[in-house]
C-alpha cells in the first residue's frame, strides 16, 4: 500500500508558496500522490449534513479561501517532478464534461501522465443550486454516469460523438487523449452509496471512497460488492482496485483505540494502516485533521518516520 496526502487548498496556507511547499514536501517524505478536495462556492448558509469528518459539519468557513482544485493541480505540475496530482474528487455535474474533461486532459499531458481522476457526484444541493445547475442534483447519479462516459469516449475515439439525457455532440475531435495514449487517464470512482459502488464497478479503474470512520472488514464487506457489480457488467473484477481515503489524527501519546477511527500516535495509526492493507486497500489518501498547516505538517513526518520504520511507505 502507499499512501497520498491531501493539499491545503483552503486557508492560509492556501497559496503559491503553501501549495509547492505541501506537495514537494510530501514528495520528499515519500507520499505517492497530493489530492486537492472540490468546492467552487461555500454558501453562508448550509443546512446539508457533512458526511467527511467526524463532527458531520462542513469546516471550511464561507470567508476563507478555497481555490478550484483543477487549477491547483495544473500549478503544481511545472512545481513537482515524480507525485501523482490527484483530484478527491471532481464533482462532474458542477461543469460542463467536455469542458473538464479538456482541463483534465490538458493536466495529464503537462505533467507527464501523472494525474489522477477521482470522480464523484456531489452532496450539497446549496453549491448545486448557487452554479445554476439545481436541476441535476436529484438526477445527479444519472448526469454523472453520462459524464463518466463522455469522458472515457473523448479520450478513447478519433470521432467522437455522443447523445444522451443530458448531453450530445457529434463528430468532435479532442486532443490530447492521455499523455500515455488514449484511455491512459486513470479514474477512481468516489462515493460511498450503492449507487456510488456500483459506478465504481461498471465505470471505474478503482472504488475511492472517503470514511472518516470505517474498519478494515466493513471496508472490504463494501467492496465486495463492486466487484460483484464489475463482474455482472461483464468486466474482469481484477480490474477495479481498492483505493480509499481516511481521515486521521497523530497523536503525541497513544490513546484508547476505537475500532473504526484511525486516531493514535504514529505507532497506533500504522498498525492500523497495516489492517487496511491486508483487506486490498492500495493506495491510502490521508486527511491529516488538524487546522493549522504547520500542525499538520509536523504530524506528516511523524506518520512517515514511523510508515518508513515499519516498511510501509517508501
Amino acid at each position: 500500500m502507499d499512501f497520498g496526502v491531501f493539499l491545503p487548498v483552503s486557508g492560509r496556507a492556501a497559496s503559491r508558496g503553501g501549495l509547492t511547499h505541501a506537495a514537494r514536501k510530501a514528495e520528499e517524505l515519500g507520499f505517492t500522490a497530493v489530492w486537492a478536495a472540490d468546492r467552487i462556492v461555500i454558501p453562508w448558509r448550509i443546512e446539508t449534513t457533512y458526511n467527511y469528518n467526524w463532527s458531520g459539519q462542513f469546516f471550511v468557513p464561507p470567508e476563507a479561501a478555497f481555490l478550484e482544485p483543477l487549477t491547483v493541480l495544473a500549478f503544481l505540475a511545472g512545481a513537482t517532478e515524480r507525485i501523482r496530482l490527484g483530484v478527491s474528487v471532481l464533482v462532474g455535474p458542477y461543469r460542463d464534461p467536455v469542458y473538464w474533461s479538456k482541463v483534465v486532459a490538458s493536466i495529464d499531458q503537462l505533467s507527464e501522465g501523472r494525474f489522477v481522476l477521482g470522480f464523484g457526484v456531489g452532496w450539497m444541493p446549496e453549491e448545486f443550486a448557487a452554479l445554476g445547475r439545481a436541476e441535476h442534483f436529484a438526477p445527479r447519479g444519472r448526469v454523472a454516469d453520462e459524464q463518466l462516459a463522455i469522458f472515457r469516449t473523448l479520450t478513447r475515439d478519433e470521432h467522437a460523438s455522443h447523445d444522451g439525457e443530458f448531453f450530445a455532440f457529434d463528430d468532435v475531435a479532442f486532443q490530447p487523449k492521455g499523455f500515455r495514449g488514449p484511455g491512459s487517464i486513470p479514474v477512481w470512482v468516489g462515493g460511498e452509496a450503492r449507487p456510488s459502488q456500483r459506478r465504481a464497478g461498471r465505470a471505474g479503474d478503482a472504488w475511492f471512497p472517503y470514511f472518516p470512520r470505517v474498519t478494515p472488514d466493513e471496508l472490504a464487506r463494501r467492496y465486495a460488492y463492486v466487484l460483484e457489480t464489475a463482474e455482472a457488467a461483464g468486466r474482469d473484477p481484477h480490474d477495479v482496485a481498492l483505493h480509499c481515503c481516511l481521515s486521521v489524527e497523530v497523536t503525541p501519546e497513544p490513546v484508547e483505540q476505537e475500532p473504526d477511527l484511525l486516531r493514535g500516535s504514529p505507532e497506533q495509526v500504522v498498525e492500523r494502516l497495516a489492517a487496511f492493507a491486508e483487506v486490498g486497500v492500495q493506495h491510502c489518501a490521508l486527511q491529516f485533521l488538524v487546522g493549522r498547516y504547520p500542525e499538520r505538517v509536523e504530524q506528516m513526518e511523524r506518520f512517515a518516520a514511523q510508515a518508513r520504520a515499519d516498511g510501509l511507505l517508501g
